[in-house]
């Protein structure tokens, strides 16, 4: 990113206050570092730490940000909004685009719509996520709210009634009824009916990440879901959170192992996460599957959908057992048990039993 010297900052005369544009094309950048330099900005550099907006600006490679400077942060701030509803005011001043002086005056026609990050978020509602870019001519740019038909007032911030809109945290939200709503009600009421729901709710404060299987694949999983131990389920239905809260950018910018919350001392229930551009996966030692949406992104809660045919699996002694592996189990106390090496062999199986299996376990048919 680089920053515009003094002579070349562009004066927004829709702004009654000066806005620094930053704008980044592909190189590495940190926002917090460059508006370290500029205390006029101390505010608003401040602001995107607490809505964690600067890590969502480093991570991407074109974009332009106007920063507000401290006289205009104080208005927004006397305004008492939440600091869910300051991040929504603030992502509409963040452009999904690279706007250098050069280019803000060669705009098509003088006037553009440009996306920003409040209308990535998926919760602004009609344009009101979309700034009016317009050149004025004589070296003077005007910027205008989507929401707010594009007219180019007078203010020292982006007026927009849909970003300053009361904004419940996520932590407020009923996590389930989320799941619920957007096509994962069978694992939410699976969820609800568990020991695994407050473990869930317990971690929502601290920051929390949700991977939910589509309605048609864990439906179909129910009647081996419920042949599972107690532990076996409880453990399933953890597998498919972790303990901090990952953002999709974070996501496809990361590559590892990650604990979940069925983490538990010697259970290493973990999964690996892979990223491929666009395309992020979660590598079990049962399955792969692939991020295929996402019904809430929002500090400290992110909920992503996995693909329909694709449920988290984190062990193969938590497949359900078939019925002749359950008789088997049933003949545990049986010479065969007093023989571990020896091959049982029946016209239609073979099975070797392991000397240490217990009644937990599953037994693997070959």
């Amino acid at each position: 990113m680089q920053l515009l010297p003094g002579s070349a900052r562009i004066l927004m005369v829709s702004l009654s206050a000066l806005l620094l544009l930053l704008c980044c094309a592909t190189e590495a950048h940190n926002i917090t570092s460059i508006l370290a330099k500029n205390p006029e900005f101390s505010t608003f550099n401040h602001y995107l730490t607490v809505t964690h907006l600067a890590n969502e600006i480093n991570l991407r490679e074109t974009i332009t940000v106007c920063a507000v400077d401290n006289p205009g942060m104080s208005d927004l701030l006397a305004k008492g909004l939440s600091v869910y509803a300051i991040k929504n005011v603030l992502s509409l001043h963040i452009l999904l685009d690279y706007f250098g002086a050069k280019k803000l005056h060669q705009i098509t026609n003088g006037t553009a719509l440009a996306a920003t990050m409040y209308q990535a978020t998926g919760s602004a509602p009609g344009a009101s996520g979309f700034v009016n870019i317009t050149d004025l001519k004589g070296g003077k740019v005007g910027f205008g709210a989507g929401g707010n038909d594009g007219e180019l007032t007078a203010t020292k911030i982006l007026p927009s009634e849909e970003a300053e809109a009361p904004t419940p945290g996520p932590s407020e939200q009923n996590l389930t009824a989320l799941m619920s709503a957007h096509g994962c009600k069978v694992f939410a009421d699976t969820l609800v009916a568990s020991d695994a729901q407050k473990t869930y709710e317990d971690n929502l404060e601290g920051g929390l990440t949700v991977f939910c299987p589509m309605d048609d694949v864990f439906k179909s999983f129910l009647p081996k879901y419920k042949n599972l131990t107690a532990d076996g389920k409880l453990s399933l239905l953890l597998y498919h959170g972790i303990p901090v809260y990952q953002s999709l950018s974070l996501l496809k910018s990361s590559n590892g192992v990650m604990n979940t919350l069925a983490t538990d001392g010697a259970k290493k229930y973990d999964f690996t996460v892979q990223n491929d551009g666009e395309v992020v996966t979660l590598k079990t030692k049962i399955v792969t599957a692939r991020i295929t949406g996402t019904l809430l992104d929002e500090q400290p809660l992110g909920i992503f959908t996995i693909d329909k045919h694709r449920l988290l699996l984190p062990h193969r002694r938590l497949k359900p057992m078939l019925p002749l592996q359950r008789r088997a189990l049933h003949r545990r106390q049986s010479p065969l048990r007093k023989l571990p090496t020896k091959i049982q062999r029946t016209k239609r199986l073979m099975i070797t039993v392991p000397s240490d299996i217990t009644a937990g376990d599953s037994l693997l048919c070959c």
